[in-house]
């Protein structure tokens, strides 16, 4: 501590503040597996790395919306992120923003496929998506171009992805917030009828249908699925679309949290975020090796701190892919991996306080995408009280002292973690931040008499 100042009894303090790192086993949760012996792939895997971590730290439960909400990784990511009060834009702003799309503010958005189908019951069943070989690719391309003419004639822009995936702007509809056509669950539900969330948005629905049908029928009678039907390949005669929205003015991340921030991305959506947010960022594609993948993400973590961010996102998405095998060895084998690239959180953990959870559960069973069973949470700094947790795992973490904590109380924890808290009894920025701002507006000099 540093001596008083001038009239002052108590001492001033030296800057102990520390950047947090947040590390994002994308999907980590999951369910008890008969597979496993009654465990979790957390539970049931040799991870010596994180297992050390949670005997340094202190666990809990992560319940990003408390129980029974199944999140998906945007919506659980907005909410981490310190957005849960701003309106969420939809996923497909994030998407066209990752994929380098100029987004415009106030004007409709939707992320649109292409897929193949089947009538059954007077309903159109969605039975599959563009394969990734050559053919599959070069014909979704052209069945763009034949609508084309559809598009044009709905007032459409469309920017195409890849994989017969597109964004597609609506400039005449300001108001994006409808539902989704794309059933997601193809097994329970078919082809969906747009519908407005919003009285605003009833407009854009019927025209989204009616483009829609559109669509369909053309895709019918076009001889590029016509030639796909001898060649015995499924014709893609079915454009969905999904995560609608639209842009809007929003603050960005430093005014939130008080700090700068950064991230290590692995996709087209969390470079959104970046973009979205004002975030640092440093792009890695994912490596085919998870230990090298996940070396290599805190490595450029390291990087981001020196460069003077002050939260750090390291994402991987390895889990989460894991998971949607419905093999539950098949995660339990990629948290292995990812743990022997896991080795730098001891010496990370002394300069900076890091925090290892997930943003949702997905099960490597049963005929649902993610739940909201409990993800194991462990956050460990120079100052972190352990307490008595020896392993990683849900049922480890189940009694540690951080207890269950929702998404948007992630940051709020760790910047008090790292001697950040935000005191409320300061008003230092006309909003509040999830920190202790580290640049609060400084009142200028007056000017000098001459």
């Amino acid at each position: 501590m540093k001596a008083p100042g001038y009239g002052e009894d108590q001492p001033r303090f030296d800057d102990d503040r520390l950047p947090v790192v947040l590390v994002l086993l994308d999907g980590l949760g999951d369910r008890a597996l008969p597979e496993l012996g009654g465990r979790t792939p957390s539970e049931a895997a040799h991870t010596p790395n994180l297992d050390a971590f949670a005997r340094r730290g202190a666990s809990g439960w992560h319940l990003p919306f408390g129980w029974g909400a199944a999140p998906s990784s945007e919506v659980a990511h907005w909410s981490i992120f310190g957005y849960s009060g701003v309106p969420f834009p939809g996923r497909a702003v994030l998407e066209a923003l990752g994929g380098g799309i100029p987004v415009p503010l106030d004007t409709a958005a939707t992320f649109a496929c292409l897929r193949t189908s089947r009538v059954e019951g007077g309903q159109v069943l969605v039975t599959g998506r563009v394969r990734r070989d050559q053919r599959d690719l070069a014909d979704a391309d052209a069945l763009y171009e034949e609508l084309g003419p559809v598009f044009s004639a709905h007032g459409a822009q469309v920017h195409q992805l890849g994989r017969g995936e597109a964004i597609v702007f609506f400039p005449a509809f300001s108001n994006g917030e409808v539902t989704d056509s794309d059933p997601f669950f193809e097994d329970y539900h078919p082809w969906l009828k747009v519908r407005p969330v919003h009285d605003r948005a009833a407009g854009l629905a019927a025209h989204l249908n009616e483009m829609l049908r559109t669509t369909r029928r053309a895709l019918e009678r076009s001889p590029i699925n016509l030639r796909r039907a001898i060649d015995a390949r499924l014709p893609l005669d079915v454009l969905t679309t999904k995560w609608c929205g639209h842009r809007s003015e929003i603050p960005g991340f430093e005014a939130v949290a008080g700090v700068r921030g950064a991230a290590v991305t692995n996709s087209r959506l969390y470079r959104g975020f970046c973009a979205l947010f004002g975030l640092a960022e440093v792009h890695q594609a994912p490596l085919k090796d998870h230990t090298e993948d996940m070396r290599a993400r805190l490595a450029a973590a390291d990087a981001l701190i020196a460069g003077g961010a002050r939260f750090v996102h390291v994402h991987t998405k390895a889990t989460d892919e894991a998971g949607h095998t419905k093999d539950p060895r098949a995660k339990l084998e990629v948290l292995e991996a990812l743990d022997a690239g896991l080795e730098g959180l001891a010496e990370l953990s002394r300069r900076a306080v890091v925090i290892v959870t997930g943003d949702h559960a997905t099960p490597s069973r049963s005929g649902v995408l993610h739940t909201s069973d409990p993800t194991p949470f462990v956050i460990c700094g120079p100052g972190t009280r352990p307490d008595p947790v020896e392993a990683f795992g849900e049922a480890a973490a189940a009694s540690g002292w951080i207890g269950r904590l929702r998404a948007s109380e992630i940051l709020p924890l760790a910047f008090s973690e790292a001697n950040r808290p935000v005191f409320l009894g300061h008003r230092a920025t006309p909003r509040p931040t999830l920190a202790l701002p580290d640049s609060p507006e400084p009142m200028p000099l007056p000017p000098r008499d001459p």
